[in-house]
């Protein structure tokens, strides 16, 4: 039987208040755990490979399953992660590559060496939507994808929104675009952007044409995985709200929603998608 996970950032977990108090990594685990997430993502971007090692002890713990954010800064730069990856048990290595090509054909030769070295290793990968990152531009990302019919796809609809500052309602070529995404993706990202900020606030009211409107979209991109995996394959949610710069605070520094509470919302409106379609 297909099986949803819903996976939490350990990124997420993270606080950066200004009066300095911040989680543990015991504290985070154990909230995550508590909460029934089926894993944790280890985020790579300012951390370095000891982080999956010296985290290892408390996935076993808590029994989460270890997904990885890498942002290799170089083709072979990827490598020694996805080994790190494999030694940990990591289900997947999830790439924001920092290896970013002016043209499609430079980026396709890119795109086939870390799927060769994904091969190589046995461990899975994906490639998520996202800014400043191989796949910064939505039109750059749909031709990798068309000439590598296999490049597997992490969409995080956030950052394709706000980059290309769609307006509400989108018209049939924008919601085309954002289709074409879907139809491809392996993983989904738990973010609500509008097309100016990257992650609003779910309970503000003007929010809630953008949260309709992912709604939506995970419900196409669940529907569409369903028709193209096998019976027995999972699907992984990654629900993934940033701390502050990505939450908006207020003047004091301090955030204006709770993000801890908006990540097991977002878990259990995508759980209910998921028994629905």
């Amino acid at each position: 039987m297909q099986k949803l996970e819903v996976y939490q950032s350990r990124w997420a977990m993270e606080l950066r208040r200004p009066d300095g108090v911040e989680r543990s990594d015991e504290e985070a685990f154990a909230m995550v755990a508590e909460a029934g997430f089926d894993g944790m993502c280890l985020d790579l971007a300012k951390s370095d490979l000891e982080t999956i090692e010296r985290t290892r002890p408390l996935f076993e713990q808590h029994k989460l399953g270890c997904m990885i954010n890498a942002f290799p800064k170089t083709v072979e730069g990827f490598l020694p992660i996805l080994e790190a990856a494999k030694a940990a048990n990591a289900v997947v290595v999830n790439i924001i590559g920092e290896v970013m090509p002016f043209t499609v054909e430079e980026g396709v030769d890119v795109v086939h060496r870390w799927m060769e070295m994904s091969d190589q290793v046995g461990m899975p990968i994906l490639f998520e939507t996202h800014r400043n990152c191989l796949t910064n531009d939505l039109f750059y990302t749909l031709q990798l994808m068309e000439r590598v019919p296999d490049m597997p796809i992490c969409a995080d609809l956030s950052h394709y929104l706000i980059d290309r500052e769609f307006w509400y309602p989108l018209n049939d070529r924008d919601q085309g675009y954002i289709s074409q995404i879907l139809a491809r993706a392996d993983c989904f990202q738990g973010r609500v952007s509008s097309r100016e900020q990257v992650q609003v606030p779910l309970h503000f009211p003007q929010s809630q044409k953008w949260v309709d409107l992912y709604k939506s979209w995970w419900e196409e991109g669940i529907a569409s995985w369903k028709g193209r995996h096998g019976p027995d394959d999972t699907l992984i949610f990654l629900t993934e709200l940033g701390p502050p710069e990505y939450a908006i605070t207020g003047a004091d520094g301090y955030e204006l929603s709770d993000r801890w509470e908006e990540s097991l919302q977002i878990k259990g409106w995508v759980e209910d998608i998921w028994a629905r379609v």
